[in-house]
């Protein structure tokens, strides 16, 4: 698809909009109960403007996902349920607890800022964000932000923003607990506590899962040994509310995963490296984030908002000793053991304020300091590889935020960074909207650029770092119609995407620059360049709603055309691990009160696994189905069944995926007496 077919898209879209909206008109009431907006979640956005404004005013593509979403689809994992979110393409190296990435419009997992409960958990070392240990539990939402972030957030949202909450108490006391059983010897229990007594709220949970698992690399391929995974989670959220409406809170999440995992194999005879199951092979994650926040007007026009946090991680990993080549079918010493031990800590601070000048306009300014720290040490010889190198930032931004008459909206832009590794970078962004409230249509746009700065490794890494890199860029652009359907029916979102991103970060064959003992020649260096453009769809449609047997049927389609391109080296390929289409719907029915169904499908088109379009995985469908009883008042048991026509697919060539499988569990909720 064209530049010059996306408009035109585009247009036929809104002229079907506006048909629809003017053809079933809303009431007199309904426009009035749009003259009011809700503060409630999903009907608020914090991670577009950093401050909390309704989903109607929102000048930018978001996606909310809520804890409830994730309850009644029986969700495990975040990653799970980023699967289907639009925009996105989520990737896992083989089964529970490996290597989950996620991409936006185009753009690396580096390029992703993910954020728990405002704490910064990328990693130091690597500048991506792995969500394989991060579980569904105690969660109350996840936003997802698309397009350039850099304005607000600073490095590592040239792609987005992932924003997850944890839950917070807002009723009275309750207790609840789970025990779940499935495929692949799985078990997963857990329980937790939440509630509202006064003026202070507290959430809390604890979980475990374990699981035999299947093999990493995919058993079709030849792999027989099973590469299992156990995981412990917890989580709390502690808040209590001030005089003169401030609010003070404290949140807390640990994880501590195990999981065995395989690899590559060098072929002596084709030079190749080849997939290969590995014994032994094994790795433990231990992440701590610790978020506080105050919050407290000054004035009836002024208040203040303080973030202090810390993500610390501990990956130890093992290689392993022997390995079987999948290809020649050899058994063998591993060919290059590694044992490493990667500690990293992640910091931020920031000081928020933001003034209200009469109804029509609002003023955020703020100031961040970020630091990142990071150790890698070779177990194997006992060696320091780089020890407490650091990233540091100091950054101050500003928006203005327009509202007309709860119809025309915009926000306008700009942040200063300044790095002890590179000097400074500057970020702007744009973005205005239009509510036609009588007609439930809205416009909306933003341009914006953004920025990355290189990592640790990127910089200081024996035999690859660079010191001399300068960050990442990106220009951002993106329009959108999106159409709420009379009588509260569904709502149908059509956008445009633009992305083009420079000074890329790649390793690079540069005898003359890269001379460091162990480098071959090879180095990191600004010399990427790529452009990424496309169209995000996505209806939401309730079609029925009290009938026989019909209590709801909702229905859920997103589809997401993105068209990558390589233009460093003049090929003009495609990106790595990019799709050109993907599609995921979700089908929610509810016959009675007590029970539900969801029915999920998700196709991914064929990518390839390098530059050259290379390597190249084969589409794919998948559909799950999930269930739910409530079978008293307190005692829910439900069922999920994946890949129920067991599809033979991979995510990430060679990886293996699960065969169809069925997990059963029970689920107890009580309202303690307090």
């Amino acid at each position: 698809m064209s530049r010059f077919c996306v408009p035109r898209v585009l247009y036929v879209c809104a002229l079907v909009l506006w048909t629809f909206a003017w053809v079933y008109p809303t009431s007199a009431q309904e426009v009035a109960m749009a003259d009011q907006p809700e503060l409630q979640a999903p009907d608020v956005v914090i991670s577009a403007t950093k401050t909390e404004i309704p989903a109607k005013q929102v000048t930018s593509a978001v996606e909310v996902i809520t804890g409830e979403d994730l309850q009644q689809r029986k969700i495990r994992t975040v990653a799970e349920a980023l699967r289907w979110a639009s925009g996105l393409a989520v990737f896992q190296s083989g089964g529970l607890g490996t290597t989950v990435g996620v991409r936006m419009r185009g753009g690396t997992p580096q390029q992703t800022l993910v954020l728990i409960d405002g704490a910064i958990v990328n990693s130091a070392t690597d500048g991506s964000y792995d969500f394989a240990n991060l579980t569904s539990d105690n969660i109350e939402r996840i936003e997802i932000l698309r397009g350039s972030q850099s304005m607000l957030w600073g490095s590592d949202a040239m792609g987005g923003v992932i924003n997850i909450t944890t839950k917070r108490g807002r009723e009275k006391p309750n207790i609840s607990g789970f025990v779940e059983y499935g495929s692949f010897n799985t078990i997963r229990e857990g329980g937790s506590l939440s509630g509202k007594k006064g003026p202070i709220d507290f959430s809390g949970s604890i979980t475990r899962l374990d699981t035999a698992g299947f093999s990493a690399i995919n058993y079709r391929r030849g792999a027989a040994e099973r590469d299992g995974y156990h995981n412990w989670q917890g989580s709390v959220r502690l808040g209590a509310d001030l005089p003169k409406d401030g609010r003070l809170e404290f949140s807390f999440r640990w994880l501590d995963g195990i999981v065995n995992f395989d690899g590559f194999g060098f072929n002596s005879t084709t030079f190749a490296s080849d997939p290969a199951d590995v014994f032994g092979a094994r790795s433990r994650n231990t992440q701590y984030v610790f978020a506080g926040n105050y919050a407290q007007p000054i004035t009836a026009w002024w208040s203040q908002r303080l973030t202090l946090s810390r993500a610390t991680e501990n990956l130890v990993s093992n290689g392993g000793v022997v390995e079987r080549n999948l290809v020649t079918g050899t058994t063998g010493l591993i060919g290059f053991p590694f044992k490493s031990q990667i500690e990293t800590t992640s910091n931020r601070l920031e000081w928020q304020h933001n003034i209200q000048i009469g109804k029509p306009l609002s003023l955020t300014a703020g100031y961040q300091f970020r630091e990142q720290r990071g150790d890698n040490r070779d177990l194997l010889t006992n060696t320091t590889v780089f020890e407490n190198r650091s990233i540091s930032s100091h950054a101050g931004f500003g928006e203005a935020q327009l509202n007309l008459w709860d119809r025309v909206f915009g926000t306008a832009g700009i942040r200063q960074d300044e790095y002890n590794v590179f000097g400074s970078a500057t970020t702007y962004r744009v973005t205005g909207g239009y509510l036609h409230r009588e007609t439930g249509t809205k416009l909306r746009g933003s341009y914006a650029t953004g920025f990355r700065a290189p990592t640790i490794n990127e910089l200081f890494f024996p035999g690859f770092g660079n010191p001399n890199l300068k960050p990442e860029k990106s220009q951002a652009l993106d329009v959108a119609i999106e159409q709420t359907l009379p009588h509260d029916r569904g709502s149908i979102s059509v956008g445009y995407f633009w992305t083009r991103y420079r000074n890329l970060i790649l390793s690079v064959f540069d005898p003359v620059e890269c001379t460091d003992p162990g480098s071959f020649g090879f180095c990191a260096q600004n010399v990427g360049l790529a452009k990424a453009e496309g169209v995000e769809v996505s209806t939401k449609l309730k079609l029925y709603r009290d009938g026989p047997w019909i209590k709801n049927l909702d229905l859920l389609i997103q589809y997401t055309y993105a068209a990558t391109r390589d233009i460093s080296s003049g090929s003009d390929s495609r990106l790595p691990k990019w799709p050109l289409h993907q599609i995921s719907t979700v089908l929610s029915y509810q016959p009675i009160e007590s029970l539900r169904a969801n029915l999920e499908g998700r196709y991914v088109g064929e990518r390839f696994g390098n530059v050259g379009n290379g390597n190249p995985t084969p589409s794919f469908v998948v559909w799950n189905l999930s269930a739910s009883y409530d079978v008293t008042k307190y005692m829910q048991a439900y069922l999920r069944l994946d890949n129920i026509f067991n599809e033979k697919y991979e995510e990430t060539l060679f990886f293996g995926t699960p065969i169809r499988s069925i997990f059963g569990g029970v689920r107890i909720n009580y309202d303690l007496p307090l």
